[in-house]
């Protein structure tokens, strides 16, 4: 394959699990906070760029927040489509890979991102607490994108 060919097919490959994760990742979040709408959702992740003002935005940084969502899982995908491509065990083992890799961005964004925006969430209390998200992250986020690279770069 060409290196041109090559490239295209990793970014195609990034793109594909970066808006198969992001949709799932963010259908997990509103489906699991139904108490709240939607658009609260979405505005609590422009949040890690407005603060508490992303609540007061309407629908406008509700729409900010679905695309740093979807922006932000695209760099994950590349992330770890890169990181797959270099080394084929990473597709081999895509499951146990996509686990770990779940739990893996789950604890970036929480102990990482979250605190370095400005939103105003705060990390779990306990792990009873953790359980959920970290789980919405392997089955949303890390298999998919595993299982994403295996199915498209191949098994290695």
């Amino acid at each position: 394959m060409t290196d041109v060919a090559s490239t295209v097919t990793l970014a195609r490959t990034a793109l594909y699990a970066g808006l198969l994760a992001g949709a799932l990742d963010i259908s997990a979040a509103i489906i699991t906070n139904l108490q709240v709408p939607a658009r609260v959702v979405l505005q609590s992740v422009a949040g890690g760029w407005l603060g508490p003002a992303a609540y007061r935005g309407g629908w406008p940084t509700a729409w900010l927040g679905l695309a740093s969502h979807f922006a932000l899982m695209l760099v994950i995908a590349v992330i770890f489509i890169a990181a797959a491509a270099a080394f084929p065990a990473l597709r081999r083992f895509w499951f146990p890979v996509g686990v770990a890799f779940g739990v893996a961005v789950w604890l970036a964004m929480t102990f990482l991102v979250v605190p370095m925006s400005a939103s105003t969430l705060t990390p779990p209390a306990d792990l009873m607490t953790a359980l959920k998200p970290v789980a919405v992250h392997i089955l949303a986020v890390g298999l998919p994108i595993a299982w994403v690279a295996r199915r498209m770069l191949g098994a290695g």
